[in-house]
């Protein structure tokens, strides 16, 4: 039996000059322990400064599979930007149906894409990031395509008829974009920096904290937390002790782009651009009427008339009042964990339950914990920010809990259900560290799950956004589409419902957002409410 150990006396006050993490794994089955370390220290591995969570012989094999599964095409740096992916000179053209004759609804729908450079010429590689879909105004009515890269300068974009339309296409970054955005997480993983703020008594200092510290001449306090192995450091204050830590925050953003590189990121040129159409857009489609039941694979939905519909598994109901959405959650409790984005959740059902009464315990809202009581329903809800990374204002460090910790507190059961949604706080960091803060979650929900296999866990996926040029650098879509395609494949097979969001934000018509707009979230509370309460 290996019992696997963090060696530290004091975690608050145990200093490290030099950056590194101490794990050990004891055999504690034989006479003799064998300790051996449990953190590589590779440096191409861990990008020189970053720590990362221990993890097991097979959680690095998945890892490793992982990473595999998420690989991009290699792409070239920059060289001009002339000679990148120009969305104004690039075209798509519906392709006509495979054998012939009028299209039908359950048919595949294939649209060809054409890129082509600010010269006009034909681009020979792929690596660019496009969206696509087809959606119809009339009918309140869009579904999410699929691209796929053929990796020659031409891309497939694949959509399920379910009803008519028009096919849109969108380049979100060309390929040299996200070369410099692979290279930015390798190279300067820490360019958003964190702060905190210690004090004793009258006398306040801050320094800078994050999982990637760069080595520095001075000591560092280690706050890696001693139950998940999730590593944080902080440079030690010069005057105070470790122990003296009491809020955590922002601090900024680095750059670290050169005039050209910037280039790449500019709305309205080469960033979220559409691209114009060769030829209609339309299909037209027989029979008209909407018949989903025969759309054999694709997207995991659809909208139609506004309303989000799903593609086998629950039937999504639509829950237009408070009562319904009352009675829906009467005797239940809600643990809501996560970032603002399921947050939302949190604040649409407040609003929403006239009798849910928010309880104040004089905690900041941003992050929690907050947490709402309808005595005559018997519901509870609550909300909590997932522990660092977290971009936040001045935060109480002690609330800055983590996930798989707070679940490991709840008692389970079929009156409980949780709520997570951790994603938008990891794009800037090696995508490790998601994967290693997934892996400890999902420990924690199996955990959940054995002592109270009533439990429902809903998981919600990320999303993309509207994005500037911070924007893109910091919470890029194609950050943001790598860490969804991994925690679809981290949390596969068990016994969790997942509520799309990807597909839901990509499929309406409304802008992109961060923080999607409300006829979305209403939505997507439909498919959570659908979850605990199915027809």
């Amino acid at each position: 039996m290996n019992l696997c150990v963090f060696m530290v006396i004091n975690v608050r006050e145990e200093i490290f000059s030099v950056f590194s993490a101490e794990f050990y794994c004891i055999d504690v089955g034989t006479s003799s322990a064998i300790i051996t370390p449990r953190v590589s220290t590779d440096s191409d591995k861990h990008q020189g400064f970053c720590a990362f969570r221990p993890v097991t012989p097979e959680e690095a094999v998945e890892e490793s599979l992982l990473l595999d599964s998420i690989a991009w095409p290699e792409t070239s740096p920059l060289v001009s930007l002339e000679q990148t992916s120009d969305p104004a000179h690039s075209t798509f053209t519906v392709l006509p149906r495979k054998g012939g004759g009028q299209w039908h609804v359950g048919d595949q729908l294939e649209v060809m894409i054409k890129m082509h450079d600010f010269q006009g010429h034909p681009r020979k590689s792929g690596g660019d990031l496009l969206l696509s879909r087809l959606h119809n105004p009339r009918l309140g009515a869009g579904v999410a395509g699929q691209v796929v890269d053929h990796l020659n300068g031409s891309y497939s974009a694949v959509f399920t008829l379910i009803w008519e339309g028009d096919a849109q296409v969108t380049l979100v970054h060309p390929s040299e974009a996200i070369t410099l955005l692979r290279r930015l997480n390798r190279e300067v993983p820490d360019r958003i920096y964190f702060k905190s703020l210690f004090r004793s008594g009258s006398k306040t200092e801050t320094t800078t904290c994050n999982v990637c510290l760069r080595p520095a001449q001075r000591p560092l306090c280690n706050y890696t937390d001693l139950r998940t192995g999730e590593p944080w450091f902080c440079y030690k204050p010069k005057n105070l002790s470790c122990d003296a830590r009491v809020r955590h925050f922002t601090g900024g953003f680095d750059e670290n782009l050169t005039a050209k590189e910037k280039k790449l990121f500019q709305n309205n040129v080469n960033m979220k651009v559409p691209i114009r159409a060769s030829g209609s857009p339309s299909v037209t489609v027989l029979p008209h009427e909407v018949r989903s039941s025969v759309v054999k694979s694709g997207p995991s939905g659809y909208y139609y008339q506004g309303a989000w519909r799903a593609l086998g598994g629950t039937v999504v109901r639509q829950f237009n009042s408070p009562s319904a959405i009352s009675q829906c959650l009467r005797s239940k409790m809600i643990h809501v964990h996560g970032d603002s984005t399921v947050r939302q959740w949190y604040e649409y059902l407040d609003a929403a339950l006239p009798d849910l009464k928010e309880f104040n315990i004089h905690s900041m809202r941003q992050g929690g914990p907050v947490m709402a009581f309808d005595y005559r329903n018997n519901i509870f809800l609550k909300f909590r920010c997932h522990g660092a990374p977290l971009r936040i204002d001045s935060f109480p460090s002690r609330e800055l809990h983590y996930v798989a910790n707070e679940l490991d507190s709840l008692p389970g059961g079929s009156d409980t259900v949780v709520v997570l949604g951790v994603w938008a706080h990891f794009g800037t960091f090696p995508i490790e560290v998601y994967i290693r803060r997934l892996q400890s979650i999902r420990k924690a929900v199996v955990r959940l799950l054995d002592r109270a296999p009533g439990t429902l866990v809903v998981i919600r996926t990320g999303n993309m956004k509207t994005m500037d040029f911070m924007k893109a650098l910091t919470n890029s879509d194609w950050y943001s589409i790598q860490r969804d395609k991994v925690l679809r494949a981290v949390f596969k097979g068990l016994n969790v419902r997942l509520v799309d969001a990807w597909e839901m934000v990509l499929a309406h018509h409304l802008p992109h957002d961060l923080h999607p707009q409300p006829p979305i979230i209403k939505n997507m509370v439909n498919v959570l409410l659908s979850y605990i309460c199915p027809q």
